[in-house]
């Protein structure tokens, strides 16, 4: 292995590692030998993600939380520590549109309810990344190294119709992300950001297909707005996963974001 992205002996947490991005993330960092604490709150979901590991010659370990409660993430924190050590590697994949507060034509922007907009920032902004941070980032100032990943959205950069809670969540992402940055650098941790483009997943499905399996009117619009014309698949989110968690490789890099996007945000007219 290129020693530049060797992660021997470091601990990443991965939260969200349940689903897809987190998931292959969390593959992609105990390929490149890191011990992984797969956390998330679908515990068979989570073993599978284990097994996978675990069965191409990473070393992985389940760790149940729910990450919009803080005394969750104090427990698995302990658990993770005692079993595979103090983490140098956080990475917060945890978050995800619903359906209460997209916006259509049938549930305007003005019809949206405040707990469901409470909700969104909840899961996306308090347990995407404020909530995760808060309880991992001090161990790892003390230690005087880690590497936090936080993920945005192209939603952040350019906000997308329907989607607005979600958008305005991923802002915020982005924002954190660089003030973390800011505060922890002299303490030797790095916060960065990496935002996807569009990656099919359980939550966004139904917006981009048909009941038949046909790309939707939306997904026509996207690929049209990305010049390589196609989605993401999450296997690419690796490279620039390992790259920003690898101190050797990226040591001298905080609050930066990585676009990983197919052009997205490059597209104009």
């Amino acid at each position: 292995m290129n020693t530049l992205f060797d992660l021997t002996g470091e601990t990443a947490v991965v939260i969200g590692a349940t689903g897809a991005l987190g998931g292959a993330m969390a593959e992609g960092l105990a390929a490149a030998g890191a011990k992984v604490a797969v956390v998330g709150r679908n515990k068979d979901r989570g073993l599978q993600r284990v097994q996978a590991i675990t069965k191409s010659g990473g070393h992985a370990e389940f760790f149940e939380a729910d990450a919009v409660v803080r005394e969750s993430l104090a427990q698995a924190h302990k658990a993770v520590v005692a079993r595979l050590g103090a983490p140098s590697i956080l990475i917060n994949a945890a978050g995800g549109n619903t359906p209460a507060v997209t916006v259509t034509a049938d549930r305007p922007f003005e019809s949206i309810q405040l707990p469901d907009w409470n909700d969104s920032m909840a899961l996306n902004l308090s347990g995407g990344a404020l909530l995760p941070c808060q309880e991992f980032g001090p161990g790892m100032c003390e230690r005087g190294k880690g590497s936090i990943i936080n993920i945005a959205s192209v939603s952040a950069h350019l906000p997308l119709s329907r989607v607005v809670a979600y958008s305005a969540a991923k802002a915020a992402v982005a924002s954190l992300t660089r003030f973390l940055a800011r505060e922890w650098a002299a303490k030797g941790v790095r916060v960065n950001s990496i935002t996807p483009g569009f990656f099919p997943a359980e939550q966004n499905r139904k917006l981009l297909f048909n009941d038949d399996g046909s790309p939707s009117a939306r997904t026509q619009s996207i690929w049209n707005h990305t010049p390589m014309k196609r989605f993401g698949t999450p296997d690419e989110l690796v490279g620039a996963t390992v790259f920003l968690a690898s101190s050797r490789a990226s040591g001298f890099i905080t609050g930066t974001d990585i676009v990983v996007d197919g052009g997205f945000l490059a597209q104009t007219i």
